[in-house]
């Protein structure tokens, strides 16, 4: 039996890994960046097969790692966590810097950054390794904590995003039927549901300026379910 609930309670961190110049480039939200060897110093993360992200880095052969504050602002994980760059460009409007890589590093709620040169890539199935060495890091902020994702889970009640390594497909628990008839919205963006009965207030009811508080979109585009 494996209950999916244990993988949770390993420790991770959460990144925006980013690859391209400053012409073009893109980013996705990672939880899987790990130091492997302290001299030299080399990295690993993982990046899904079918993301765009993934044929930039396999192109430039070089990333970047921002490292994430605990208050980071929702937006920033729907915009690099649920959106594909194939189709919509994640840096316009971002603060970027261009790293000594010539890879773009985002700067918004970044408390430091890594940048990296790919020496290796290995196959794990749905996702790619990709071995790297460090070739520059720096704080930005000192004293303030990264976010993890345990933390993402149980304070911010995130979601995975259906690319990531730790994405599980799980169906809807049966449950009793309530006396109230609450309902249940679905974000179009990212998959975060409004439970009426949890929350204790009708959808309709929030004001019209309310954002999903995974990725903040807003009331019209969240669906009934």
């Amino acid at each position: 039996m494996i209950d999916h609930e244990a993988l949770f309670k390993i420790s991770y961190g959460l990144y925006i890994v980013s690859s391209g110049d400053k012409e073009s480039g893109n980013g996705f939200i990672s939880n899987t960046v790990f130091q492997v060897s302290s001299k030299p110093a080399k990295f690993v993360i993982a990046c899904n097969k079918d993301n765009f992200s993934s044929e930039i880095i396999e192109k430039s052969r070089h990333f970047s790692v921002s490292i994430l504050r605990q208050d980071t602002d929702p937006e920033i994980f729907g915009r690099f966590g649920f959106k594909s760059g194939r189709n919509f460009n994640k840096m316009e409007g971002m603060n970027i810097k261009i790293g000594e890589t010539g890879v773009p590093i985002v700067l918004n709620d970044s408390i430091a950054y890594l940048e990296c040169k790919v020496t290796e890539k290995i196959d794990v199935g749905t996702h790619w390794l990709f071995i790297s060495e460090l070739i520059a890091a720096q704080i930005l902020e000192e004293n303030i904590d990264p976010i993890t994702y345990a933390y993402y889970h149980q304070i911010k009640k995130g979601i995975s995003p259906k690319n990531a390594p730790t994405y599980v497909e799980k169906s809807e628990p049966e449950t009793e039927a309530k006396t109230t008839a609450s309902k249940k919205y679905e974000c179009a963006v990212c998959g975060y549901i409004y439970d009426e009965s949890e929350e204790g207030k009708s959808f309709e009811d929030l004001p019209d300026d309310w954002t999903c508080p995974i990725c903040g979109a807003g009331k019209e585009e969240f669906d009934e379910v």
